[in-house]
């Protein structure tokens, strides 16, 4: 049995940071059950020449099981454990563009990276498609998509995207941020942004890209879509088709600095009201074997609470194992956790 050494990616955020072992512990367990096939063992912080790193052992990791360890949510390096040495192990991640697409935006209460990287994660491998993460264009939705961050990492990734947010100050940063990076950058790709009319009023403003990492790939109608309505998430299915996504990632509102929003509720502490009335339209947009991820502060809103809404909506809440080890502290007021559940 191999032993291997992974090495955390350094964040700026520093208590973040201080949770971020931990949170790969999780979501490396994860992706063991999910697509290496249990394969992984002994999982553990463990401090070499006064270096923390997250080992584990595993009977082999092949060059596509280290592509899949690759896109972990905090993986900075990989190693084969021999004796005292440390032999590093290639890794190539999903990433089509650079990381400033990501990391760019600087906002209040924008989600830290490493945590939207995770939660799109840990949703993916909860779905029935997470054998084919290196090959699928997964369609994802992030209902509650504010300035993008999630939008982002899935154009990362190289799937597509898509958002649907109330906010209309946050709906015009995103599209002018992501509008100019695609400039910038020189990214093949078409905008259209405009009203959305219905019975000769406006009912939502939408921004439409179809873009490409490569040139010659755009020029071949081999392409990424980005979709935003700035719109209540309950109107959802009023601009998305049903059953159209393989996955739905919503970091819901704390609660403290940024409450729950909709048109017909308006502001409120707990996100639970906005997930009674949202869920039931976010299960319709799931296809079969699609999952949705929700991260939401647990001091506003039980799991278990949080649980019942999605099982009420016809989803099934995945409540063992490594799924419940992603709770950490974020500040004083909020302590955040992870909440999948799946689409029969």
């Amino acid at each position: 049995m191999a032993r291997y050494a992974l090495l955390i990616l350094p964040s700026a955020n520093r208590v973040y940071s201080g949770a971020a072992t931990a949170l790969t512990q999780a979501e490396l367990q994860v992706f063991s059950q999910s697509v290496l096939g249990g394969r992984i063992g002994e999982v553990a912080q463990t401090t070499i020449a006064g270096v923390p790193y997250v080992t584990f052992t595993a009977d082999r990791i092949d060059g596509r099981d280290a592509a899949l360890l690759a896109n972990l949510s905090s993986a900075y390096a990989l190693f084969g454990v021999e004796g005292d040495l440390l032999r590093p192990v290639g890794l190539h991640p999903l990433d089509r563009f650079d990381d400033d697409l990501i990391t760019i935006p600087k906002y209040p209460g924008k989600t830290n990276e490493q945590f939207t990287k995770l939660l799109l994660n840990v949703t993916l491998l909860s779905s029935a498609f997470a054998g084919a993460m290196l090959e699928r264009q997964f369609t994802v939705l992030d209902p509650l998509c504010g300035r993008g961050t999630t939008l982002s990492q899935a154009l990362m990734y190289g799937f597509d995207a898509a958002g649907i947010d109330l906010d209309q100050k946050d709906f015009e940063a995103y599209a002018a941020f992501i509008q100019t990076w695609l400039k910038r950058k020189r990214v093949k790709h078409h905008a259209e942004l405009g009203p959305v009319r219905r019975d000769r009023k406006v009912a939502a403003r939408r921004l439409q890209i179809s873009l490409a990492a490569a040139k010659e790939d755009y020029l071949a109608g081999v392409t990424q879509h980005l979709d935003v309505v700035n719109a209540d998430t309950t109107r959802a299915l009023e601009f998305f088709r049903p059953a159209s996504f393989d996955l739905i990632v919503a970091d819901a509102p704390y609660g403290v600095q940024h409450g729950s929003r909709t048109a017909a509720r308006g502001l409120a502490r707990s996100p639970a009201g906005l997930l009674a009335e949202a869920a039931p339209v976010w299960a319709r947009l799931l296809r079969r074997g699609g999952a949705c991820g929700i991260a939401w502060n647990t001091r506003v809103a039980r799991r278990e609470a949080a649980a019942e809404i999605l099982a009420g909506a016809g989803l099934v809440p995945l409540g063992s194992g490594p799924y419940l080890a992603f709770g950490h502290r974020v500040d004083q007021a909020i302590v955040r956790d992870i909440l999948v559940a799946r689409q029969p």
